[in-house]
């Protein structure tokens, strides 16, 4: 794993507790109830439905490009397009999951001998394919590669593993896990398009402890030494509706290597075949147009039974993703400081990544989420929605790595070259402080969803791949630094001066 995921917590384990849902269209907006109860909620009842412990609600593989920490330059891109054939594999067999309910429920091995069988056959070639890449280029892969080409079928009610949740309130969070009736006779996982999400997948924010958790690694980064000052910068909201389904960083030269739309402030260039020189080149967004750096993260949906421009595309409808877009109304950019040294200038190009689009199947070495909702922001969830009460807005807070290898602008895994600090404030292995990347998006355009007697009506979701069923534990953020020379110096001298700046 990156190094990153050597410091972050222990995973706690917890289920995923199944919400059976029967979909349906009432009260102006998308319904369906959800029949089991929370594994947290007091006095549950022990007699709740359940659809059978044996329905696979999604599929986990091994996520293959967190394994490749030595990846020759020259065979990258070649690698990063199988990494993308994986994604679309286990996409094809979740999809042939989802619409093969029946059969499943006649046949006990159906999901083993029709889907999983041909996936592990497929991601066999492609994990030999990757294999032959590496070595040709003047690496050496992996051993044995192919043991990662066996995937599982997770049922809709697991039993407790490390790494499937997080507990964070009195009775710990549950991620709810599918298996859901949609009416008709035909499974699902509930949401609108299917795949999520589900009542268990929210919590009132009132019903947080504060302070039940930590803030996103080093979110409070400034102390009272070090380097105290910041640096805002302003890039709009996405005024331009700049979205695509790529992923540049993840899957260069791969159109909709992401599977899930993106929205972009900053650079106007960035797409899965811009280069290093495009997005140097490129519009920016921001205000001081010194900074062509690259944000971008995934959308947000409400899903209330309407489509988006984006239905029947790639990245939209044909990978499970549906519903309004509603992009953030505040955005705010803002770089901080390490509390015990100064920090030195980010290199131009740095590529990081915060928090796992896999997380629902990863497990949360890499997680790094954070919901919340203004005027309750010492309550933060990781693998809930918040329902914000009326006159409060959804919050979603992310704060990335700060300490840099000194050397490299992106590694093979794209973790491995940036970390966190520990837990004292410093950079570990002699990596160096850079200035930390905190971001903050309000939604005051989402309606709250309401779950009156286990029917949610009018959720909103973040963009997923589809077998990860728009858990908000995926929730992830990337950044690409296009800062000009003599503005990140600027940066620099403001926040090792301790002076806030802009």
């Amino acid at each position: 794993m990156g190094r990153n995921t050597r410091k972050r917590r222990t995973p706690l384990a917890t289920k995923a507790v199944a919400g059976a849902a029967a979909l349906a269209l009432g009260g102006g907006g998308l319904v369906w109830a959800n029949f089991y109860a929370s594994a947290h909620e007091e006095n549950a009842p022990d007699n709740r439905t359940r659809s059978g412990a044996a329905r696979i609600a999604t599929i986990n593989c091994p996520d293959v490009g967190q394994k490749l920490t030595k990846v020759p330059r020259k065979a990258r891109k070649g690698v990063a397009r199988e990494l993308a054939l994986l994604d679309r594999q286990i996409t094809d067999a979740y999809t042939r999951l989802a619409e093969t309910r029946q059969a499943q429920a006649g046949d006990a091995g159906y999901v083993d001998n029709a889907i999983l069988g041909p996936l592990k056959s497929k991601r066999a070639a492609a994990l030999e394919r990757i294999g032959i890449s590496i070595n040709r280029a003047g690496g050496q892969a992996p051993r044995n590669l192919g043991r990662f080409a066996r995937c599982q079928g997770v049922p809709a009610e697991q039993p407790e593993v490390d790494g499937g949740g997080q507990d964070q309130n009195d009775g710990g969070q549950d991620q709810g896990g599918g298996g859901q009736d949609q009416g008709g006779g035909q499974g699902g996982n509930g949401g609108q398009a299917g795949n999520g999400p589900v009542a268990d997948d929210f919590i009132r924010i009132e019903d947080v402890r504060p302070g039940s958790r930590n803030l996103p690694n080093g979110l409070a980064a400034n102390g009272d030494s070090g380097s105290t000052g910041s640096f805002t910068t302003e890039c709009g909201t996405n005024e331009n509706a700049l979205r695509n389904s790529d992923n540049v960083i993840v899957a260069p030269g791969v159109s909709n290597g992401a599977q899930h739309q993106h929205d972009y402030v900053g650079n106007q260039a960035n797409t899965a075949f811009a280069s290093d020189e495009d997005l140097a080149n490129g519009d920016t967004s921001c205000q001081n147009q010194g900074d062509r750096s690259s944000y971008f993260w995934p959308v947000l949906r409400i899903q209330d039974g309407t489509q988006d421009i984006d239905q029947d595309q790639p990245g939209g409808g044909q990978d499970g993703n549906v519903g309004r877009i509603v992009a953030p109304t505040d955005v705010e950019l803002k770089f901080v400081g390490n509390r015990t040294s100064d920090v030195v200038a980010m290199p131009r190009a740095l590529r990081i990544i915060t928090g796992d689009a896999k997380a629902f199947t990863n497990g949360l070495n890499n997680a790094n989420t954070a919901w919340s909702c203004t005027g309750f922001e010492d309550r933060q969830v990781t693998d809930k929605y918040p329902i914000c009460p009326e006159g409060s807005s959804v919050v979603r807070t992310s704060a990335f790595q700060s300490c840099w290898d000194g050397q490299n602008i992106d590694s093979a895994n794209h973790r491995t070259h940036v970390d966190f600090v520990e837990a004292d404030g410093t950079c570990s292995n002699g990596f160096q402080a850079i200035p930390q990347l905190q971001v903050r998006l309000v939604y005051d355009n989402i309606p709250a969803p309401q779950i009156n007697d286990g029917q949610l009506v009018n959720p909103y979701a973040v963009d997923s791949f589809p077998e990860q069923l728009h858990k908000p534990i995926t929730d992830h953020n990337d950044f690409i630094n296009f800062f000009d020379e003599d503005l990140m110096n600027e940066m620099v001298d403001c926040i090792n001066s301790g002076r806030d700046c802009q």
